[in-house]
């Protein structure tokens, strides 16, 4: 085991989260025609309402524990590590099982809340079931979540990136074995696939924290050898500091640190609710079908979420290496490492999302039909949801580290204001844009994009007028990737005259991996031209891959 760099960690836990998505989306093929529509709504429905408990379960300690460990090991204060890390996951365990008691029996309620009044589509019963199953996540995956805080607080990415892989893959399998069984074989109500296919999150959670916990000897065995190294060097300096570390001291900074997090989580989960709480009622109560309205809420939740995730992915890994290179950073008063990092993460972002995100609106129509099949009302919503990702992932790395700097007025004003610019303008959009003509399923989009490119640029002004950042060197940067962007797409519209077929899921398939192959080859070869490769990795990075790939000889 050795710990990674903040290149290496953001690479390999992003290629870990691509590998999840990827094994998400394949599971999605079957488990979408299985269960149909009406049956990702339920499942959305359940989903939503539990990632609002997991937020309240995790109550901000496992992004705390990434914090305090990053800062102790930069510090050298290897025992109260282990000793922070015991206390989290104690206080996890109890919160864990009260968030589980909690959800499990107020179901019912929350159930009515969500479809009371509507009818045609799931019924109370059906919500409310599908929450208490999805319920028992809560008793395993706060635990796993503080185990893998402590691995990327120590900057050891690799280990929580595996575990990643290992809940999606028996997630996964229980989702699309189970659903199969239940449907096909035994002939059950949809329904019944659906709550077998909650229940896939808390066994896939349990398979990774025994992974984990397996791991979690070794790093304390290279801690304690670590210790015994600096202790020799720096005499008993450290040692003395640590000492006044008490337990108490350690339960306050832990709940000091976590209560940012919990606003956070709170604020992020409370957003993502408004479309669940809005969007049916709304789009029914102007016009629009039940079948619709659900279609919509259920593309945006679900089905278009695990396309867009492929793209998202790359924020979340970012975060994973985030963490501890600017808390680390932050700890040594290193505020112009701080703003290279935030410069390099935003360029890696931009330089991988724009061209994705615009080239898998643009083959909307044949990825839906690959992964769902043909349906034109969902393949549109995606055309236009997709975008939003770009601003999505630029406001969620930039909410990653200020908050990493502790530095929560500016997380939380930016996270309030993207709320409010949501809570607000969601219903009345959706009239507005019926009102000038447009289908008022895209507004949540159009809000979406609004409320997160407005609280970054908060973000990114609070910063510069704080620490001084920069951001001069994102301007010709943009600039570049953008014309390589807009070269790709002038290419690929030109080869919808020679070939684009949507006929058949194999001639779409076709498509998709014609159109991706040159519109990747475009892309690269015009920014390569600008230099931006070796801008991003540098040229010792690239010739270390290299070398790694057996390309370039030592």
């Amino acid at each position: 085991m050795r710990k990674n760099s903040f290149i290496d960690g953001a690479i390999i836990s992003t290629l870990c989260l691509v590998l999840c998505k990827i094994l998400g989306l394949i599971y999605v093929i079957p488990f979408y025609k299985i269960i149909g529509s009406q049956g990702g709504a339920l499942y959305s429905y359940a989903y939503s309402i539990y990632a609002v408990f997991l937020n309240l379960s995790t109550v901000g300690i496992p992004s705390a524990i990434a914090k305090i460990i990053s800062e102790y090991d930069t510090l050298h204060y290897y025992e109260s590590k282990e000793k922070a890390f015991k206390i989290a996951s104690k206080l996890l365990n109890y919160i864990g099982i009260i968030s589980f008691l909690i959800m499990f029996a107020f179901a019912n309620t929350i159930a009515e809340h969500i479809i009371g009044g509507v009818e045609g589509g799931n019924s109370v019963s059906d919500v409310a079931t599908a929450i208490r199953v999805v319920s028992t996540a809560l008793l395993v995956v706060p635990r796993l979540s503080i185990l893998k805080g402590y691995f990327q607080g120590n900057k050891y990415i690799t280990q929580p990136s595996i575990s990643t892989i290992i809940e999606q893959l028996v997630r996964v399998s229980i989702i699309i074995f189970g659903s199969f069984i239940t449907v096909k074989v035994f002939h059950l109500p949809v329904e019944y696939a659906v709550f077998i296919a909650t229940f896939g999150a808390t066994i896939g959670a349990l398979s990774a924290f025994i992974y984990l916990k397996a791991k979690h000897k070794k790093v304390f065995d290279i801690d304690k050898n670590n210790k015994e190294e600096v202790t020799g060097v720096i005499n008993q300096s450290i040692s003395s500091d640590e000492a006044h570390i008490s337990t108490k001291a350690l339960i306050k900074k832990i709940i000091v640190y976590a209560i940012p997090f919990v606003i956070i989580s709170i604020l992020q989960s409370a957003y993502n609710v408004i479309d669940t709480f809005t969007v049916v009622k709304t789009l029914s109560s102007i016009g629009y079908t039940t079948s619709v309205a659900e279609t919509t809420i259920g593309v945006m939740s679900t089905w278009a979420s695990k396309l867009n995730m492929i793209v998202v992915s790359m924020a979340i890994g970012l975060t994973a290496s985030l963490i501890p290179s600017v808390v680390s950073s932050y700890t040594k008063g290193d505020f112009k490492d701080i703003n290279k990092t935030l410069n390099l993460s935003f360029k890696m972002l931009i330089f991988i999302m724009t061209p994705m995100a615009l080239g898998m609106s643009f083959l909307a129509e044949p990825i839906w039909h690959v992964f769902y099949g043909v349906d034109n009302l969902s393949s549109s919503i995606f055309r236009f949801y997709i975008l939003q990702v770009i601003a999505y992932g630029l406001f969620s790395t930039s909410i990653t580290i200020t908050q990493s700097m502790n530095q929560t007025k500016i997380t939380v004003g930016a996270l309030i204001t993207s709320f409010l610019l949501k809570f607000i303008l969601n219903v009345p959009m959706m009239h507005f844009v019926k009102m000038i003509g447009i289908e008022s399923y895209y507004a949540p989009t159009i809000v979406d994009a609004i409320s997160q490119i407005l609280a970054l640029t908060g973000v990114l002004i609070a910063l510069k007028k704080k620490y001084k950042f920069s951001y001069r060197e994102l301007i010709p940067f943009v600039l570049k990737v953008l014309l390589g962007v807009s070269s790709m797409l002038i290419i690929l519209f030109l080869l919808k005259y020679i070939y684009f077929s949507n006929v058949t899921t194999l001639s779409a398939l076709i498509t998709i991996i014609v159109y991706t192959i040159v519109g990747a080859i475009i892309y690269f070869v015009v920014i390569n031209s600008f230099g931006l490769l070796n801008e991003i990795f540098g040229d010792d990075y690239k010739d270390k891959l290299l070398r790694k790939l057996k390309i370039r000889k030592e």
